[in-house]
């Protein structure tokens, strides 16, 4: 008997310890860095798909966005953020809220479908915003823009979704070189960034003037032919302005990258990216 007790035994602190490490890790989760993985090129060359990062949630407070959403397809399991926190929901605040600042590269939670989203914030509240001929407008002025080269990538099935990459210099085949313009653009403010271009390409390059509302913000992918962002309605598939109670963190830095479609094939880790800081 004295060593069926001590089995039970063992089993019930097995299972305080997992339970006390995953309560640990949710309030971690919660209140200061949430993981996020780069699942697509709409930030490139800022990101990469397979970087992997924590989104900083103390930087612009909390609200219920910051709560995080529990989705294991594989099992059922579908918990929103909205189930658990949606009391703190409705009126636009934030608890401890901070401001984002323009320039600011910002996790946040799609206003429609609820889904994490990473993109660059370039339009503040009453903020116009305007692209023209594939250059942004900020309050009637253009912003500053430099060529920096070209950005070269093998033209191949990227990440776990398996989307090849679009490519300025035309149809090119698999394990061509796939290539973009690549610009410096400094945005109001001082913050300057690399964004992608591709010439031909002319989805969202050509745009009416969009006025940014009180308590939100416009947020554009660095990738500038190859993102659905706030450029685009909800109803498009994009993501429009963005609330302030949606915002989750800011991105600054990464700490992990992978090419390959799985974190486990080692041979096609980018350890030149690893803690490279978010610009």
């Amino acid at each position: 008997m004295a060593s069926e007790g001590g089995f039970f035994s063992a089993v019930w602190e097995t299972i305080k310890t997992i339970f006390w490490a995953l309560l640990i890790a949710g309030i971690f989760r919660t209140i200061f860095f949430q993981p996020f993985w780069i699942p697509s090129g709409s930030m490139k060359d800022t990101l990469l798909i397979g970087d992997f990062l924590f989104v900083n949630k103390m930087t612009y407070g909390y609200s219920y966005a910051s709560c995080p959403s529990v989705r294991l397809q594989r099992f059922g399991i579908n918990i929103d953020a909205q189930d658990i926190c949606g009391f703190l929901d409705g009126d636009n605040t934030r608890i401890l809220g901070g401001e984002p600042e323009r320039g600011d590269v910002v996790v946040f939670r799609h206003p429609a479908t609820g889904q994490d989203y990473i993109k660059r914030l370039v339009g503040l509240p009453g903020d116009t915003v305007q692209m023209i001929d594939g250059v942004l407008q900020i309050n009637g002025a253009p912003v500053e823009l430099e060529d920096d080269g070209v950005f070269v990538e093998t033209y191949e099935r990227q990440g776990p979704e398996g989307r090849p990459p679009r490519c300025e210099n035309g149809a090119v085949g698999p394990g061509a070189d796939c290539e973009k313009s690549r610009q410096i653009e400094t945005l109001p403010g001082g913050t300057s960034h690399h964004i992608l271009n591709i010439g031909t390409y002319r989805g969202a390059d050509d745009t009416g003037v969009f006025h940014v509302p009180e308590g939100h913000y416009f947020m554009m992918g660095d990738n500038r032919d190859n993102s659905l962002d706030s450029r685009f309605p909800v109803t498009a598939g994009g993501v429009g302005f963005v609330p302030y109670e949606n915002l989750i963190g800011r991105a600054d830095r990464i700490m992990f990258s992978s090419a390959g479609r799985s974190m486990l094939f080692f041979w096609t880790w980018r350890s030149d990216r690893y803690f490279k800081a978010i610009e």
